[in-house]
C-alpha cells in the first residue's frame, strides 16, 4: 500500500509562493496518477493531478495559470509549485495517489485510495 508523507505548508502573504512536495513509500508509486485535493469546512476540490509518466496534468479551472504539478519518479516525490497565491487558496492541502484509467489518464472523480495527512497552506491578504 502507498503511504504518503506531505511536506512544505505554511503561511504566506497574498502573491507569494509555496511549494508542496509528498513522497510515497512504496514502489507502486509510479504507476499511479499523483496529486493534490485541497478542503475547507465547505468544500473538497481536486486542485491538480498527474499521470504516471508525468506526461499528463490536469488542474482545476482555480489555479490555473498560478499552479504547477511535477512528479519524480525516480525520488517517488511529486511536487505542487503554488505561485501567486490567494487568500482562498487556504486549505489543508492533501497528497492522493490512485489508479488511472486505461490509457494512463487521470480521473479527479475516480477514488484515490491513497491519502496523506495533510499539509496546512494559510494565505493573508
Amino acid at each position: 500500500q502507498v503511504q504518503l508523507v506531505e511536506f512544505g505548508g505554511g503561511s504566506v502573504q497574498g502573491g507569494g509562493s509555496l511549494r508542496l512536495s509528498c513522497a510515497a513509500s512504496a514502489d507502486t508509486y509510479s504507476t499511479n496518477c499523483m496529486g493534490w485535493f485541497r478542503q475547507t469546512p465547505g468544500e473538497r476540490e481536486a486542485v491538480a493531478l498527474i499521470s504516471p509518466d508525468g506526461g499528463r496534468t490536469i488542474q482545476s479551472d482555480s489555479v490555473k495559470g498560478r499552479f504547477a504539478i511535477s512528479r519524480d519518479n525516480a525520488k517517488n516525490t511529486v511536487y505542487l509549485q503554488m505561485d501567486k497565491l490567494k487568500p482562498e487558496d487556504t486549505a489543508m492541502y492533501y497528497c492522493v495517489a490512485g489508479r488511472p484509467r486505461l490509457g494512463g489518464d487521470c480521473d479527479p472523480n475516480r477514488v484515490f485510495y491513497a491519502w496523506g495527512q495533510g499539509t496546512q497552506v494559510t494565505v493573508s491578504s
